[in-house]
């Protein structure tokens, strides 16, 4: 099992766009892909059109005393091989509620590795802040992608996000490889290409050599979620991700065979 964090500390960046892509990317190949929402926002699951009232049940039950089995919030998508796990806006009292609560720091990673054996990747499709949400998925994350925008103010999240994953890895003593994922992208604009330009000059090779472009398909994410053909890219932006998702996979396997 091979679980990837999806999170940049700025919004509007594609993240769930980004975790339901590659998502779908990986159950195409054929794998057993779960995605998990950790966003109070609850947007990957109201694009699988889950009401948010009454609140289903979800990621929450998983900080409960005693905490909820992963396997039973579970749900099923379209598409074949991928199952999600829902948000709920409640989610957002968790910062609170860890000042009272030893632990909560590493629910995410314990619910999941009782779950090992169920799934070949899970994506943890994570909030735009740095809290205790954040941090659960990067403790348990075998890989951070952050996707971000090429344009010129996308570049301090970037920032803010490369000195949370360095943290986050000197504190867990174990690497946490990181794929940053251009999104977003313009190539009519100057501030779009010199901004990539920027990015690639200044973090190399963790920087994907191409850039997700602008493509209104996939601006409505709901239409991520439903069932297509095996292996199906339609648009510009799909067919993107579909080569981030080679990218991504090629760096994931270099970085566990340096790891053997």
């Amino acid at each position: 099992m091979r679980i990837w964090a999806i999170a940049n500390q700025k919004g509007g960046v594609g993240k769930t766009t980004t975790t339901l892509a590659l998502g779908r990317g990986l159950a195409a190949l054929g794998h057993r892909v779960l995605l998990i929402d950790l966003d109070p926002h609850s947007s990957l699951t109201r694009a699988f059109g889950v009401p948010l009232d009454p609140p289903p049940k979800g990621v929450l039950d998983l900080f409960s005393t005693p905490p909820a089995d992963l396997s039973g919030l579970l749900r099923e998508s379209g598409i074949p091989g991928l199952s999600y796990v829902c948000a709920q806006t409640a989610l957002a009292t968790l910062e609170r509620r860890s000042a009272n609560q030893p632990g909560l720091g590493l629910a995410l990673q314990n619910a999941l590795t009782r779950h090992a054996r169920h799934h070949d990747y899970i994506l943890l499709d994570c909030p735009p802040t740095l809290g205790l949400l954040m941090i659960n998925a990067l403790a348990a994350a075998d890989r951070l992608v952050i996707p971000t925008q090429a344009e010129p103010l996308a570049l301090h999240g970037l920032a803010g996000m490369s000195r949370t994953a360095d943290m986050v890895e000197r504190s867990r003593r174990r690497p946490l490889p990181v794929s940053i994922l251009p999104t977003l992208f313009d190539r009519r604009t100057r501030a779009g290409t010199e901004t990539l330009k920027q990015m690639q000059d200044s973090y190399g090779e963790r920087v994907w050599e191409d850039a997700i472009p602008v493509d209104t398909r996939i601006c409505a994410v709901e239409t991520l979620t439903q069932p297509g053909a095996p292996g199906e890219y339609p648009g510009r932006g799909l067919s993107a991700y579909r080569r981030a998702l080679e990218w991504i996979l090629a760096e994931d396997a270099q970085a566990m065979e340096q790891a053997a």
